[in-house]
């Protein structure tokens, strides 16, 4: 990546994107080519080195060129959770992105950090750098969001280059590598495990992540007002049926899920008996009438399935499918 100096991230000022009165469409980035540059950073937790160089390898053999952010392997002096300082997190991922030599931006891992960290990266130089790939889920929902809101930009929910998933799932690594090269052959989306758990058929804008992330990111600048028209994606790990309802009640309270028009759902990994998840998922997103398909295959899972964030589709909770108008990248 080119060289840039470390002054070159100030606190971010610009303003964000004023969110549309319904979930629009967003600016696809270009499909990747053999020999592409793919920056990696890691905008949350630190990252284990074997477990980069394993994902590195990864890339490698697809034919792309990774080169790994300065602060990738940083960790914060005091708060070890976190890979180094907000601002060598926000400026490895600006630098990266604004490096017209990097077609995509790849993260190492999730964990937390992100909510520290994104409002100290120059959305307006983000945007003035124009789309491009971007992939990561869990912490990085946030990041997800910001790319909506502040710059317009379409991104990818899929597993991160560090992430046990990425390492061990060959179906995970193909829907990421197929998404990445040839996008139109991945437009329906979806595991054999979806079914409906309310149904129907739904078309809207794809949006959403991690379920906490979004209610964490409420009354913040990427914060949108309603998932109208969109079709909301969530998943979560780690946390318990009180605390999911906590956290579903959170949103249907603050007005974020009026108007939404379907809701995929992801993975509950060590969020308790599935039973008594679904449990509240049916009876927190039950009563707002709109399709729900659960199990998709998406998120903290065994297989993790890449989602495009920000195109139009259709979810159809008889086939367990998402089906996007468009392929993910052009």
């Amino acid at each position: 990546m080119t060289e840039t100096p470390a002054t070159s991230v100030p606190p971010a000022t610009s303003t964000p994107v004023t969110p549309p009165t319904a979930v629009a469409p967003l600016a696809r980035p270009a499909r990747l080519r053999p020999g592409a540059r793919v920056a990696v950073v890691a905008p949350s937790g630190p990252v284990p080195e074997e477990r980069l160089a394993a994902g590195l390898d990864i890339l490698r053999r697809w034919h792309l060129e990774p080169v790994v952010a300065p602060h990738v392997l940083d960790t914060h002096s005091e708060l070890r959770y976190l890979a180094g300082t907000d601002r060598a997190r926000a400026r490895d991922l600006q630098e990266a992105w604004c490096d017209p030599s990097v077609a995509a931006v790849i993260c190492a891992r999730g964990g937390y950090g992100v909510q520290r960290m994104v409002d100290l990266v120059d959305w307006a130089a983000i945007r003035a750098a124009g789309p491009k790939v971007f992939v990561g889920y869990s912490d990085v929902t946030a990041l997800h969001e910001a790319f909506a809101v502040r710059a317009g930009l379409a991104t990818l929910h899929g597993p991160m280059v560090a992430a046990g998933t990425f390492l061990k799932d060959a179906r995970t690594q193909e829907s990421l590598r197929a998404t990445l090269f040839e996008p139109e052959s991945v437009r329906t989306i979806g595991l054999d495990t979806a079914r409906a758990l309310v149904p129907g058929r739904a078309h809207g804008v794809t949006l959403g992540g991690c379920v906490s992330v979004l209610a964490a990111d409420l009354a913040t600048p990427n914060g949108r007002p309603s998932a109208r028209g969109g079709l909301l994606l969530l998943e979560d790990v780690g946390e318990e049926p009180y605390r999911l309802d906590r956290i579903l009640t959170q949103l249907l309270r603050s007005g974020r899920l009026d108007g939404v028009a379907g809701i995929g759902l992801g993975s509950w990994e060590e969020c308790g008996p599935y039973e008594e998840v679904r449990a509240v998922l049916a009876d927190r997103l039950g009563g707002l009438g709109v399709p729900v398909v659960e199990e998709m295959g998406f998120g903290h899972s065994a297989t993790a399935l890449t989602v495009p964030l920000g195109l139009p589709g259709t979810l159809d909770t008889e086939s367990g499918t998402l089906t996007l108008d468009v392929p993910a990248l052009v």
